[in-house]
């Protein structure tokens, strides 16, 4: 099997992952917009390429982890993008989270090329990029996953073959639903526990020892209490996830109350605390409370 991979996208998410993957003894090419994330990989072996065609051109495997949508559209089909480089038998592995709509369409216009797609979007944060540790959820040909399934091994702990192109993506939105939720219900439960004079701390050792006990109790309330607002996963990402998910459930005919109240509160955020950690819910649910 081919060691020949490259990495676009040298974010929060994408250094961990790439310098994984130049761990375990793949042959990385990279890319990124600004070269702060270059330099870093640099330093670490990787060898720089001039934009995403140039990756696609030389390894049989690039993995995009950008920020959205238009992003994986722009460096999969745009000018010097993907589809530029690459040659049939290349498989691009996108690991952002975007729209499934959107993920469908870049796979039709790639195929027609003879370049194949998976969409690999993952869960677990940062810790769990440095780790690689993530959850993997794959759409596309259940063939070109198995056949590439080593290198996802890599990055993460759980992968989960989810169907068709498109799946991937449609099982993250529906994590980032259960997470956003889980987020809203801690953040009313430290409003409720402060509003009634109990101590919130001694309320959180009770619920996480219980049927209560979540993600977010154990990791975000702790950060809440602290006023912590430093970034694991961003509000303006979290913003556009739920963007997705919202966009996903009118096509398909789903009503998502909770989640269109989750959105709203993060919508409230974004403008002054876009770049701060999801945590930072906990400030919309005060100042509903007055």
């Amino acid at each position: 099997m081919s060691k020949r991979v490259g990495f676009i996208g040298l974010g929060i998410m994408g250094q961990p992952m790439a310098r994984n993957l130049l761990r375990a003894g793949y042959q990385l090419a990279v890319w990124n917009r600004s070269r702060p994330g270059i330099e870093a990989l640099l330093a670490d072996g990787a060898a720089e390429a001039e934009n995403a065609a140039a990756v696609a051109a030389q390894v049989d495997v690039v993995i995009t982890m950008v920020g959205d949508s238009p992003d994986v559209e722009e460096v999969a089909l745009g000018p010097r993008g993907i589809v530029e480089g690459g040659r049939p038998g290349l498989v691009h592995i996108d690991m952002s989270t975007i729209s499934p709509r959107v993920t469908r369409r870049i796979a039709e216009r790639l195929a027609e090329q003879g370049i194949e797609m998976l969409d690999a979007p993952v869960s677990g944060g940062e810790p769990g990029a440095v780790a690689g540790s993530l959850s993997i959820m794959v759409g596309g040909k259940q063939e070109v996953f198995e056949r590439r399934r080593t290198i996802l091994e890599v990055l993460g702990e759980k992968l989960v073959y989810c169907g068709p192109s498109g799946s991937g993506q449609v099982v993250k939105l529906c994590n980032q639903v259960v997470v956003a939720l889980n987020n809203l219900a801690v953040c009313e439960a430290l409003l409720l526990c402060t509003r009634a004079a109990v101590d919130p701390r001694k309320m959180l050792e009770a619920v996480s020892a219980g049927a209560g006990s979540s993600w977010a109790v154990l990791n975000l309330a702790p950060k809440m209490l602290d006023r912590d607002f430093r970034p694991g996963f961003k509000v303006e990402h979290q913003l556009k996830d739920l963007r997705h998910a919202l966009e996903t459930a009118h096509e398909s005919g789903a009503s998502l109350a909770g989640t269109t109240l989750a959105h709203q509160l993060f919508a409230m955020l974004a403008e002054d605390s876009g770049a701060e950690g999801t945590q930072a819910l906990i400030k919309a649910v005060e100042k509903l409370a007055g």
